[in-house]
C-alpha cells in the first residue's frame, strides 16, 4: 500500500524546506538577534498553517479532530520543546558553520529513541538501532573539531556551540515525541489533517509565548524582522511546509523512524553551506555525511 512508504518522501520534502528555513533564519541573526530570528518561523508560518488546514478540510470534507486534555498536553510539550530547540539551534549557528550546527542538533536521534521507549513504549527495531548507530557516528564526525584544532584539551568538546547543539537536539527529541503522542491522541483517520491541526495549535502557542516575551524585552528585534519581511516571510513559509511534513509523518510512523530519514537535512545543509555560505567542509565531515546517508538508507530500506 502507498501508505507504507509515502511518509518517506514527505519527510525528505520537510527536511529540504527546513534547510531553507534555517538558512533564512541565519541571515536574520546579525540584524535582529537570535530570539527574533527564531520568532519568524512561528509568527510568519502560522497563517500558512491555518490556510492549509482550511484547504484540507474543504478539499477532503474531513471532520476536524476533537481536541482534548491529552492532546493539548502533548502538543504543548512538543511546541515548547520545539521553541527552545529552535532558539538553541540558531544560537549554535552563530558559533560554528551552518552544516556543523545542524549536525550537532541531530544528536536528537539517540535521545528520541530513549524518550520513545519511556514515554510512548515504542522501542526501535533492530534496523532502527543499526541506522541510529551509523547516523550517530556520522554526526560525531561532523560535530567535533579536528585533532589539530582542539589538541588534547577537552574544552572544545564543551564549547558553546556543542552545548547549544546538544541542547537543541534534546529539545527536538522531546518535541518529536510530543508531536507523535499528540497525533496518536487525536486518532484521526487522515494523518495530514491531524498533523496540520496539531501544527496550528502548536504555532499559535509558540507565537503567543515568544511574541509576548519579545514585545516586553526586545522590541527592536521585532521591528528588525518586520523590516526584513521578505526574508521573514520565506522563513515562515518554508518553516510551515517543513512542520506540516514532520507532523504528518509523525502521525504515520514512529518518531525515531521519521527523524532518521530526516537526517537527509544534514546532506542538504552541506550542499547549501558549500554553495551559498562558501564554508569549507573537511574530508572528515564528508565521511560523516556518508555515514549519515548510510543510516538513512538502512532505515528506509526496512520500510
Amino acid at each position: 500500500m502507498v501508505d507504507e512508504w509515502i511518509w518517506i518522501p514527505i519527510v525528505v520534502a520537510a527536511a529540504a524546506a527546513q534547510t531553507v528555513r534555517n538558512a533564512a533564519q541565519r541571515n536574520l541573526i546579525k540584524s535582529a538577534g537570535t530570539l527574533p530570528a527564531t520568532f519568524v518561523r512561528f509568527v510568519f508560518g502560522l497563517p500558512f498553517a491555518i490556510s492549509a488546514l482550511v484547504a484540507l478540510v474543504a478539499l477532503t470534507t474531513a471532520r476536524l479532530p476533537s481536541p482534548h486534555a491529552g492532546f493539548l498536553a502533548w502538543v504543548s510539550l512538543g511546541a515548547i520543546a520545539q521553541l527552545a530547540a529552535t532558539a538553541f539551534l540558531v544560537g549554535a549557528m552563530e558559533q560554528r558553520s551552518f552544516v556543523v550546527a545542524v549536525a550537532y542538533s541531530k544528536t536528537e536521534i539517540v535521545q528520541i529513541g530513549l524518550y520513545s521507549i519511556v514515554l510512548l513504549a515504542e522501542a526501535p527495531t533492530l534496523a532502527g538501532v543499526c541506522a541510529i548507530a551509523l547516523a550517530s557516528m556520522g554526526v560525531v564526525l561532523l560535530s567535533v573539531k579536528p585533532l589539530g584544532e582542539r589538541g588534547a584539551r577537552l574544552d572544545p568538546w564543551l564549547s558553546p556551540a556543542a552545548a547549544l547543539g546538544l541542547a537543541s537536539g534534546a529539545g527536538f527529541a522531546l518535541s518529536a515525541v510530543g508531536y507523535r503522542a499528540a497525533a496518536l491522541a487525536l486518532n484521526h483517520p487522515l494523518p495530514w489533517v491531524s498533523g496540520v491541526f496539531a501544527l496550528v495549535f502548536a504555532q499559535t502557542l509558540q507565537t503567543l509565548l515568544l511574541g509576548a516575551y519579545l514585545a516586553v524585552r526586545n522590541r527592536s528585534g521585532l521591528a528588525a524582522v518586520l523590516v526584513q519581511w521578505r526574508v521573514s516571510l520565506l522563513a515562515g513559509f518554508t518553516g510551515a511546509i517543513a512542520s506540516m511534513g514532520w507532523l504528518t509523518a509523525f502521525a504515520m510512523r514512529r518518531a525515531v523512524d521519521v527523524r532518521i530519514v530526516g537526517l537527509v537535512e544534514v546532506v542538504f545543509s552541506y550542499l547549501l553551506s558549500r554553495q551559498f555560505f562558501v564554508e569549507p567542509v573537511a574530508g572528515r565531515e564528508i565521511w560523516g555525511i556518508l555515514l549519515v546517508v548510510a543510516g538513512i538508507v538502512v532505515s528506509s530500506a526496512m520500510h
